[in-house]
């Protein structure tokens, strides 16, 4: 993720991903650097650098020759080139933070606060800042921004989405732009997809903006209100997409101001949106609702999942994959009407209709380990991208209850819609987004035309040198699983790293049974609670020699891969095997804990005396506390416990922990024990993995294989991604067959590649790389993308028409709830003013004499507005009353506005007294005379003065009845 410490860091411009130059190409005097310097591209330096025009023309010409083409005429490029200017600027500033003080360091978040307030923009201080963020992430984090990620933090900045490969480090890159916005303390959002994410960036990122004096806050499921708020009123805060969308709509559906959590009256100011991509186009198909129960249609479900037991595909309904739709056929219908006992399957007061096709679509759709699991008596979604449990999402519409009928469950309640907004619509209402994702292109034009956010590639701090297989189809799923077997047994006697990823619980398990059959160890990574709970685990092992890891969608992970393996959890896990028998007794909870990882076939790490003697000692005072404490420890506080002092150490490091321990003449804390032992363990740790690493980039890296093409190639390339971080080796290779459910979904003719396989060879079951088999699927890929960008497009037209009402009707109860008596007060006369105008627009014609209009009914609506208050005053008044007051106005064709009363009508309570009110008044006389939306006509004044009468009267009833 970031530059070594071992050695100091060059402050070089690095060069812009353009290809290096020809061997032919001359370069200018001024482009020769001493040997420690690269030689910066003349295409994509800065103007402190720039070459002459000859030159310019020269080292163009040579990249031309090279192949340089595309990247010379590409707009990215020259994006990313200008942004050099600003690395200049970062680095220059570099050297003399170096020599400041921690508190030195620390005081320069107040001096840029002081400098915007005198004026200044974010702009003037953005290399200085950024330049702060580097040396604090150094300090803090052992962390050095590489070029490329000031790039990053330049681009998440000025509100572009920054494709950054797996592996370049997208979690420090956020630190730039995040630090630089909050500097005017309005608040900025870092959204994840998940919660282990946001904590996990909030506790490991949060360091850096504690150190430069800003607040950090962290928004989890489970959160009481009080601590929502507070969280929220830090400076950065961290959440993941959901609880910031039922945040928003929690608190426009709050009754009190003190219910509110968000920074009301302006919650959004600036966000970063992490795996943007995901957030915006994956769970762009699901909007977020709010839901009330409705318990009385619960008993029909388990009637109808019999009724779609017995019916028949194609003798009784028809199925449409791609639309996930199911049409009864005539008999189909007769069948049902016959078993239920009913004339009329859509029948109002006996509906039946909505219920059997809801059973059929949990019958064919929905399947048990691919769309949700079981657990605890719930059926509880699989999230298809990311391969998670979501325990708090449910199906709408009664598919849900559907599929607690079809498995035998209890029915949960009908939910009513309450508040609902899309994904889309929630980015919306922030000034500035920006985003970061490995894989955004593809999906560029959909990212423009919806957000107006441009993709902006950035480039990799070393060369990609991943190899990309041939896609391999075989006719058959038998043919596929066979083949991605022996691949991986090939690759496990090789000693590479295997990750095979697979779209299903149910093809993850499978593929693991013909593991074990053949004896090659292995993990499995899918929604199971037995294996979702050591993800980090799992996903950290998975590059060491031999590892093979079998893992659902990989989309949202947030561990990198690391060849040889990751230092902190190997030593996390050897500090927890050593310390926690001691301390309790209790058997981890599977559905909590997860099953050990398996470390079968995997080398063993050699730890050094120093480490096992500390490790010794440190399990001799977990016996010792354990034995002294009357109280038995639970497994999860023992787990705590070692956190913390991990954390401790990873916080003060080891020679601070050495000198700490020393200082103390009798027995030390247990968690100094602990923190001590890993930090030696850890030492030992990163050697054998750099070791191993090594040893595994000469056997050629990770090898991802894929097991079938997903609806997006956005989702592929994340697998691929996997694969070839940071300028490592490795390899990738995607098997997928013609039964596969995506081929099927999207009607591909499979018997014309079926034919087209047989000819070219003898059996279903051999790999085929065939061009034009290969671009018939990824044609069809490219279909189901369209198909999907059609959803989504509809799916935000439609909730723009409920973004207008959402909008105001949300606005409205913020000023309610946020404002004072004087504002809520006015917004209750605009609203009775805008009552009084509906009733006097409907009956009057500003085009027509006032003879022609409907004074009678105008009278009789306004009467019944106020019940008996008005009814009382206006009983006596009739038509003709009305009519000469209308009349002697246009006679005398003036008025008195201030206090204006219509002549032989009743006169209003005398309520407007004081200035407020008076101005209250005569704002609401200017709104009429400046309305442009009611029609226009010659007796367009006489209008007006009914609307304001009327209303005056209504207003002043109002406040003489509660004043």
């Amino acid at each position: 993720m970031a530059a070594s410490l071992s050695s100091p860091p060059s402050f070089h411009l690095l060069p812009a991903p353009a290809p290096r130059l020809s061997p032919n190409s001359t370069a200018t005097p001024r482009a020769k650097r001493k040997s420690n310097w690269r030689k910066p591209r003349p295409l994509f330096c800065s103007a402190a650098t720039s070459p002459s025009p000859s030159a310019s023309l020269t080292t163009t010409a040579g990249a031309a020759k090279a192949g340089s083409w595309r990247d010379l005429c590409s707009l990215n490029a020259w994006v990313v080139g200008d942004y050099y200017r600003l690395v200049s600027a970062v680095n220059a500033l570099e050297p003399p933070l170096r020599r400041l003080s921690d508190e030195q360091l620390k005081g320069k978040t107040e001096e840029f606060r002081a400098r915007l307030g005198r004026g200044e923009t974010l702009a003037d201080v953005q290399a200085e800042a950024f330049s702060v963020v580097r040396e604090a992430a150094r300090r803090t984090l052992g962390m050095r921004h590489f070029d490329v990620q000031i790039i990053g933090g330049a681009v998440l900045h000025d509100g572009c989405i920054a494709e950054m490969k797996t592996g370049e480090g997208k979690t420090l890159v956020s630190t730039l732009a995040a630090y630089l916005n909050a500097l005017t303390g309005d608040g900025v959002h870092v959204v994840t997809v998940n919660d282990y994410l946001a904590q996990r960036d909030a506790e490991w990122m949060g360091r850096v903006h504690r150190f430069l004096g800003l607040t950090v806050g962290l928004i989890q499921a489970g959160m009481k209100s009080d601590e929502r708020r507070a969280n929220y009123m830090c400076d950065i805060t961290y959440t993941n997409n959901s609880e910031l969308g039922f945040d928003y709509l929690r608190d426009n559906l709050s009754r009190k101001k003190e219910q509110l959590v968000m920074r009301w009256p302006r919650p959004f100011h600036f966000s970063i949106v992490d795996e943007v991509d995901s957030v915006l186009i994956d769970e762009g198909r699901n909007p977020l609702l709010i839901s009330g129960e409705d318990n009385r249609e619960a008993a029909r479900y388990p009637v109808a999942a019999k009724v779609a037991d017995l019916l028949i595909e194609g003798a009784h309904y028809t199925v449409e994959l791609k639309g996930n739709n199911i049409d009864l056929t005539e008999d189909g219908v007769t069948y049902a009407e016959t078993i239920l006992g009913t004339n009329d399957l859509w029948d109002e007061n006996d509906p039946w209709a909505r219920f059997v096709t809801n059973a059929l679509k949990a019958k064919e759709f929905y399947r048990r380990d691919v769309q949700y699991i079981v657990r605890n008596g719930k059926a509880l979604i699989i999230n298809e991208l990311t391969g998670r449990v979501e325990p708090k999402r449910r199906w709408s519409d009664g598919i849900h209850q559907a599929v607690e009928a079809k498995e035998g469950l209890k029915i949960q309640a009908d939910s009513v819609i309450v508040a609902q907004i899309t994904y889309q619509s929630l980015v919306k209402l922030y000034p500035k987004l920006s985003g970061m994702t490995g894989t955004a292109k593809t999906e560029e034009k959909e990212f423009l035309k919806m957000f107006k956010m441009p993709v902006i590639e950035v480039p990799t701090n070393l060369p990609n040198i991943r190899v990309g297989l041939p896609i391999q189809a075989f006719a058959t799923l038998r043919g596929k699983w066979q083949y991605v077997r022996e691949e991986v047994e090939y690759m496990f006697q090789l000693g590479r790293p295997v990750l095979v990823g697979t779209t299903s619980v149910e093809s993850s398990e499978y593929l693991s049974d013909l593991l074990k059959s053949r004896n090659i160890p292995h993990n499995v990574l899918n929604a199971r609670p037995k294996y979702a709970a050591r993800e980090a685990e799992i996903i950290a092992q998975a590059g060491r020699k031999h590892a093979i890891t079998i893992s659902t969608n990989m989309a949202g992970r947030g561990t990198d891969i690391i060849l040889g393996g990751n230092p902190k959890m190997l030593a996390k896990e050897i500090v927890e095997d050593n310390v926690l028998p001691f301390l309790s007794h209790d058997t981890p909870d599977v559905e909590t804990e997860g099953e050990s990882t398996s470390h079968k076939g995997l080398s063993k790490i050699k730890l050094g005396p120093s480490s096992l003697a500390l490790l010794a000692k440190a399990a001799i005072m977990a016996k010792y506390v354990h034995k002294s404490e009357s109280n038995e420890w639970s497994f999860q506080k023992v787990k705590s416990t070692i956190m913390e002092s991990i954390e401790m150490s990873n916080t003060i490091g080891l020679e601070k922990l050495q000198e700490r321990v020393a200082e103390v003449t009798e027995m030390y804390p247990l968690c100094d024990a602990i923190a001590l032992a890993y930090a030696t363990v850890l030492k030992d740790c990163e050697i054998h993995c750099f070791d191993e690493g090594a040893e595994v980039k000469t056997l050629g890296g990770l090898h991802v294989i894929g097991t079938s093409l997903h609806e997006s190639r956005r989702i592929d390339n994340q697998l691929r991604g996997r694969a070839g971080r940071q300028g490592d080796p490795g390899s990738t290779r995607f098997m997928v067959s013609l039964q596969d459910e995506m081929f099927r979904k999207f009607n591909l003719d499979t018997e014309w590649a079926v034919r087209l396989i047989s000819r070219i060879t003898d059996g279903e079951d051999i790999a085929i790389e065939s061009n034009a088999v290969v671009k018939q699927l990824l044609g069809l890929q490219i279909n189901a993308e369209k198909y999907y960008f059609g959803i989504r497009k509809n799916l935000v037209e439609f909730d723009e028409v409920l973004e207008v009402q959402r909008k105001h009707i949300y606005s409205l109860r913020q000023v309610i709830l946020s404002g004072d008596s004087e504002s809520c007060s006015e917004q209750i006369f605009q609203y009775m003013q805008a009552v009084v105008d509906e009733i006097i627009l409907g009956n009057v014609d500003p085009q027509k004499p006032p003879k022609t209009w409907d004074l009678a009914k105008l009278l009789d609506e306004f009467a019944s507005l106020g019940g008996n208050l008005l009814t009382e005053t206006f009983k006596e008044t009739q038509e003709e009353d009305l009519q000469s007051s209308l009349e002697q106005i246009l006679r005398y064709g003036s008025v008195e506005v201030d206090n204006f009363v219509l002549p032989n009508m009743p006169v209003p309570p005398n309520s407007f007294r004081g200035i407020r009110k008076r101005t209250s008044s005569a704002m609401r006389w200017f709104a009429m005379c400046g309305d442009d939306t009611s029609k226009k006509g010659r007796y367009t004044n006489i209008v007006n003065l009914l609307r304001k009468y009327f209303g005056d009267f209504l207003i002043a009833t109002y406040l003489g009845k509660h004043s």
